[in-house]
């Protein structure tokens, strides 16, 4: 199944309690992508980028079957650019500086090889821009996922409900689950975000799991236990690409198989934090990747004798 991802390309300065990256690339397209390409190699990039942004990288996606058709460079402005500070509970950033550069005026353009798309991916970006992309699909993929973010819901609101009426799976942490439909309880919660639109919510919940909800359904996948965590920015998006990546990989889109694709989502987010930006994404293989969904399955298989 075709992938079209859409989403930042572009640089993070992260600062944790274990080190400091400087200016090195990110951005949730960036992340969703190299997470993604380890399933399905028919993933189509949508993003903006300035003349800034290191060919080497641009060089690396399209060697794993990155499609890039789809980014726009402008050459004589800057890439997005984010710095953040962790504290040391490494849930908790403090934000130091952001440059829109040329996220600012992003008009995103769906080439004609795109409209091919089964699944869409809606990295976290402006509402507006994320809707822009549905409306140019001449017809509508079989499954189209969503992130957003709590600063969307306080300064567009209007235009987040339009979009998250027309997307299949939304994936948003607690917080934001909580802020989005006035609930405190999850599953309430839960159950109002999908009178919004949305057949599937993924609540992702950091190093505490995800929860997967349809209808009357629950679902729930541990995060791995790691001795070492050096930062944290990117495993939500890095969850993102390895649970649409494996639904492209599989073609099945229903709720057993989104079960699969939540643990491979984990997977991948446990290796993203292991380094600095995607450093650890681009190391891994097969092997890797296998094993570690092996751990997940330890972590919560077991046997039990009632009575």
């Amino acid at each position: 199944m075709s992938l079209v991802v859409v989403g930042s390309m572009a640089f993070d300065d992260i600062e944790t309690p274990f080190g400091k990256s400087n200016k090195i690339v990110g951005g949730a397209a960036t992340y969703i992508a190299w997470s993604a390409s380890n399933f399905v190699d028919s993933i189509k990039q949508i993003s903006v980028v300035g003349g800034d942004f290191p060919q080497q990288d641009l060089d690396a996606l399209s060697e794993r079957g990155v499609s890039l058709e789809g980014v726009q460079i402008k050459k004589d402005q800057k890439s997005f650019y984010w710095s953040g500070r962790y504290h040391l509970d490494m849930n908790t950033r403090d934000t130091l500086d952001t440059q829109l550069n040329v996220l600012a005026d992003f008009n995103p353009i769906l080439p004609e090889s795109y409209q091919d798309c089964s699944i869409l991916m809606l990295g976290n970006l402006v509402p507006a821009v994320q809707m822009s992309v549905i409306k140019q699909l001449k017809n509508k993929p079989k499954l189209i996922v969503m992130d957003t973010m709590n600063f969307w819901m306080e300064v567009a609101m209007d235009d987040l409900q339009k979009v998250i009426a027309e997307v299949d799976v939304l994936l948003v942490n607690d917080s934001e689950a909580r802020e989005l439909s006035a609930q405190f309880s999850l599953v309430k919660a839960a159950r109002e975000i999908m009178k919004m639109g949305p057949k599937y919510l993924i609540i992702k919940k950091g190093e505490h799991g995800a929860l997967l909800f349809h209808e009357d359904k629950v679902f729930f996948a541990p995060a791995l236990p790691l001795e070492d965590v050096f930062d944290p920015t990117g495993a939500g998006d890095t969850f993102a690409g390895g649970f649409v990546g494996h639904l492209a990989r599989t073609g099945d889109i229903s709720f057993e198989n989104m079960k699969s694709a939540i643990i491979i989502g984990s997977a991948m987010a446990s290796f993203c934090v292991e380094k600095f930006g995607t450093t650890r994404l681009q190391e891994i293989s097969k092997v890797d990747i296998d094993n570690r969904i092996k751990d997940f399955v330890n972590l919560v298989n077991f046997d039990i004798t009632i009575g």
